[in-house]
């Protein structure tokens, strides 16, 4: 009789100590392919190794995990996506959603909530942490502006600019990065600040940190 085979789960968080609990957790029941530390080795890894599902924290450097969620999504990849966080804010839990996850589970849950979170993911059922549940279904039917979440008025891309830039990269250094010339990069810089009301580079790096798109 052949053992029925263990979903393949990859897991992206950029801390150690987290990443390693993780594993533990994760061992006896599944199959772990892989461990990436930010959103774009989860793109590439998830490319590669093609897992039943992935497991990623939402800030992580270079792309973090809601956007990263949304390049996989539109290169076609449809693995469920369950965001493990910290952060304990319906608006982050909503956007996850929006962008496609299967799940929202807090780290200091995990333990209780992180296995029923990826079972559901595998079953094409959506898991959210009940802490947050009924913020998060409030906000979801008052739309992105009434629930207070300006950086859905950014697109991906000046995201992924506006996250580069508060992590202390160049024009030059973010142009390389994307591929794109160092004039555009200042152009959805400037978009983003007419966008937002902002006036500084200072202003920008803030807002990039309250809105969760780099840890402090």
């Amino acid at each position: 009789m052949t053992t029925p085979r263990r979903p393949r789960v990859l897991l992206a968080d950029d801390h150690l100590l987290v990443a390693e609990a993780l594993k533990s957790l994760l061992t006896p029941e599944f199959d772990l392919v892989g461990v990436v530390e930010d959103g774009r080795a989860l793109i590439e890894a998830a490319e590669q190794l093609q897992p039943d599902v992935i497991v990623a924290d939402v800030t992580m450097p270079h792309l973090n995990g809601i956007d990263a969620l949304v390049r996989l999504r539109q290169n076609g990849n449809r693995a469920p996506v369950v965001f493990l966080t910290m952060h304990r804010d319906a608006t982050f839990a909503r956007r996850a959603l929006e962008a496609g996850a299967s799940g929202f589970v807090l780290k200091h849950s995990a333990s209780v909530e992180l296995m029923a979170a990826i079972r559901a993911a595998l079953e094409g059922r959506t898991y959210l942490t009940p802490q947050l549940a009924g913020e998060v279904l409030e906000a979801m039917k008052q739309g992105p502006e009434r629930a207070g979440d300006p950086a859905s008025a950014l697109t991906p891309r000046q995201r992924e600019v506006l996250q580069l830039l508060a992590e202390g990269r160049s024009a030059k250094e973010i142009a390389t990065s994307l591929s794109i010339s160092a004039r555009t990069v200042e152009f959805h810089k400037y978009q983003m600040m007419e966008t937002l009301g902002i006036h500084s580079n200072a202003e920008l790096i803030h807002f990039a940190i309250k809105h969760g798109l780099v840890d402090l």
